[in-house]
Parts: structure tokens; C-alpha cells; sequence
């Protein structure tokens, strides 16, 4: 005799077609790594905007670089650099009278300056300072023969 099924029908040994597959269950994760490497880059991009808008904001403003040699010194010899449009203009004076100043007017992204004083053989003493803009000077002194002074503003 054969089996018979629940339902009454003889079972030959097979119980008819295989059951439906289970629906196969998407992956969420790929999306949200999509998600998150999106709004990252998103995220560098606006920094990256910002910063170019500040340095272009920088760039096109313009500062006042003063220089100042003082002190008891003659025949000293002074040489000051400064950054105009990205570039270094260098110009060297030699003065037998202090105090000696020199005031410019400059404007890129690299602003400031440096200057350097040198005494002569008789000596002395001599004290030099940088100012951009309204800020604090930045200042050296040096005494004696063929001695240097050295001051930098940025």
C-alpha cells in the first residue's frame, strides 16, 4: 500500500514542489557606508571652501609694516625686506644718523618683513623693531664692531 498524504492523496515517496524561497533580505549596511562616505566628503568639501574664502579675504587686505633703527651708532649699515603680492622686495641703506625709520605699505597672503642692522668698525649700540598693523613691535639689539641686529615681523 502507498502513504497517503494529509490530504488523502497517495505519496509516492515525493511531497510535491519545493516550498516558495524565503524572500532574500536586502543588506543595509552598504547603504549606510554610502551615506557616511557622502556626507564625509560633503563635510571636507565646505572646509575646504571656507579656508580658500578666508586666505582669498586675507590676501586682498592690506597692512602697514614700520621699521625702526635707534641707538648711539654711526655709520651703520641697514638692509629690510618685504612681501608685496607674494613676492620679497630687499633694499639695503646705508645711514650715518640715527634714528632711522621707513614705513610701507604691503598686501598678499604673506605680509611683513625683516629687518637687519649692521654696525661698523667704531661700534656702538643700536636696537631695531618691526610693527605690522597696530601689533606688537617685535625687537633685537646688538652693541659693538661690525655687530648685527636682526628683527622679523609677519
Amino acid at each position: 500500500m502507498s502513504e497517503q498524504s494529509p490530504y488523502g492523496a497517495p505519496n509516492p515517496g515525493w511531497s510535491g514542489p519545493p516550498p516558495p524561497a524565503a524572500p532574500k533580505k536586502r543588506r543595509k549596511w552598504p547603504w549606510i557606508l554610502l551615506v557616511a562616505v557622502l556626507l564625509l566628503i560633503g563635510g571636507c568639501v565646505g572646509a575646504i571652501a571656507l579656508v580658500a574664502n578666508e586666505v582669498s579675504d586675507e590676501s586682498d587686505r592690506t597692512v602697514r609694516v614700520r621699521y625702526e633703527v635707534t641707538g648711539t651708532a654711526e655709520n651703520v649699515s641697514i638692509a629690510y625686506s618685504t612681501w608685496r603680492d607674494g613676492d620679497m622686495s630687499t633694499s639695503q641703506v646705508t645711514s650715518e644718523r640715527l634714528p632711522w625709520t621707513k614705513e610701507v605699505s604691503t598686501k598678499g597672503f604673506v605680509k611683513g618683513g625683516t629687518l637687519a642692522v649692521t654696525l661698523g668698525e667704531a661700534g656702538g649700540k643700536v636696537a631695531c623693531s618691526v610693527t605690522v598693523d597696530d601689533g606688537e613691535p617685535r625687537r633685537a639689539t646688538a652693541s659693538g664692531a661690525f655687530a648685527t641686529a636682526t628683527c622679523s615681523g609677519f
